[in-house]
């Protein structure tokens, strides 16, 4: 089901915790919720639709074809090639902000059987998935 989007920093900067079995209704409204902002959006965190859970749904364009990919319990475990960024947020008002990311990325994550994988991404993903997993963290950009 579409969730409303939240706006309160306050509530934004909370970290969130470990997502379980129990969550998986939150994947769907996630993704959901992302799809219909897929004109002006290409990820979303769980705190941005009010559930404090390290859950994220992106715009995979990492394969063969662009797919909406989920991760559960997402934890970069390296980087490389740092650079700046500008970017914007649909939970936060205003215009694109400065922050700091990386060309490529190791992720370790869950997927919504609740297997563990660990994979690299590079370039736009890796950089959405950043943006993501700040959210999880109580990181604001």
């Amino acid at each position: 089901m579409k969730k409303e989007l939240i706006h309160d920093p306050i509530l934004l900067s909370a970290k969130s915790s470990v997502a379980t079995a129990d969550d998986l209704q939150t994947v769907r409204d996630l993704l959901d919720t992302l799809l219909a902002h897929r004109s002006d959006c290409v990820g979303m965190a769980a705190n941005m639709i009010g559930v404090r859970k390290r859950i994220i749904a992106f715009l995979d364009e990492s394969g063969a074809l662009p797919m909406y990919t989920v991760m559960l319990n997402p934890e970069i475990i390296g980087k490389d090639t740092p650079y700046e960024a500008f970017e914007g947020c649909l939970s936060l008002l205003g215009g694109p902000r400065k922050c700091m990311r990386y060309k490529t990325v190791k992720v370790k994550f869950q997927t919504t059987d609740l297997v563990y994988h660990t994979k690299i991404y590079t370039g736009w993903t890796a950089q959405i998935i950043q943006h993501e997993i700040d959210h999880c963290n109580g990181i604001l950009i």
